[in-house]
């Protein structure tokens, strides 16, 4: 028992230390303007010196930036633009619906399917890893949902994202390349404003003393994690020696009327709320995120912390 616990520790301390070698290494990041991109290329500034950073972007950022012209380029564009040393290849850079309306959009779906295999098809020759961002909208609805629960995708965007996690796999294995395979879930904080989810939404109306209407008896349970947490788990599985599959996702559990009135606990206001009557049942979504605590964060936001610092950035927007 104890030459086991000491392994753990061990591990556990290996996987948080940057390593000289690691230090060192030469980063590609795809998706740095986006609202998960644009913080993990903070903190990778802060960690790395910016040299070893190239972002692959739409427009010039303040690393060493290729422009990715829709990703219609060859397979040596990136090796003739710098990126012949590039180590560790982290792609977050992806179609993300901003309402439901778009998750079925066949074109700017089918698109993170054919802008991952341009990536892959590129002349990296000294590429050791692979992190690649997917979605929770890979599962179906279960009562616990862990990384072996069956994928089966309710959306186009979901079965394109899953595609991709196959590409990379199969693509990592044949030229042995350790993969890291982290799935999303409800991500919210400072930045999802520009996205039509409930969480953002339903504040801008409390900030704007509207009535909040809930479609059905608010009672479908989610699970939301904190942005800076998902940055930080970005950034730990760069130290991990082997691949995996993690759900990065919260633990308290919250249902559609706890969270709003939450929302307006923390705006102080009187604010009506109604509910809609719809025939579309509860979807909820519980998982266990042992892997995560386990590999990548011991600790994890708590949700009114983290709601109460997006209320006060959304109220001076």
């Amino acid at each position: 028992m104890d030459d086991i616990q000491l392994m753990d520790i061990s591990t556990f301390i290996s996987s948080f230390e940057l390593s000289e070698k690691l230090r060192n290494s030469c980063f590609l990041i795809t998706g740095a303007t986006g609202f998960v991109g644009s913080k993990v290329l903070d903190e990778l500034i802060k960690k790395y010196s910016k040299t070893d950073l190239i972002a692959l972007s739409s427009k010039e950022l303040e690393v060493s930036t290729i422009l990715h012209n829709n990703y219609d380029f060859d397979e040596n564009y990136l090796l003739n633009n710098g990126c012949k040393d590039v180590e560790i290849l982290i792609h977050i850079g992806a179609f993300t619906p901003k309402s439901s309306s778009d998750a079925d959009n066949i074109k700017l779906t089918t698109s993170n399917i054919n802008n991952t295999l341009t990536l892959l098809s590129s002349k990296l020759p000294k590429l050791k890893k692979i992190i690649f961002i997917s979605t929770l909208d890979i599962y179906q609805e279960s009562k616990i949902i862990d990384e072996t629960t069956q994928c089966t995708p309710v959306s186009l965007y979901g079965w394109s994202k899953l595609y991709c996690e196959k590409m990379i796999t199969s693509y990592a294995k044949k030229n042995n390349i350790i993969y890291q395979i982290l799935r999303l879930g409800h991500v919210f904080g400072e930045g999802e404003e520009l996205y039509k989810k409930i969480l953002p939404l339903t504040i801008k109306k409390v900030i704007n003393n509207e009535e909040i209407q809930i479609w059905g008896d608010g009672k479908a349970i989610r699970t939301f994690i904190y942005i800076d947490d998902v940055v930080q788990a970005i950034i730990n599985s760069i130290n991990l020696q082997s691949s995996n599959i993690i759900n990065i996702v919260g633990e308290e559990k919250i249902t559609i009327n706890e969270l709003i009135n939450k929302i307006i606990k923390i705006s102080g206001k009187n604010i009506k709320i109604s509910h809609v009557e719809t025939n579309i049942p509860n979807r909820n979504l519980i998982f266990d995120n042992s892997l995560m605590k386990k590999l990548l964060l011991p600790e994890i936001t708590k949700f009114d912390n983290g709601l109460e610092k997006e209320y006060k950035y959304m109220e001076k927007l």
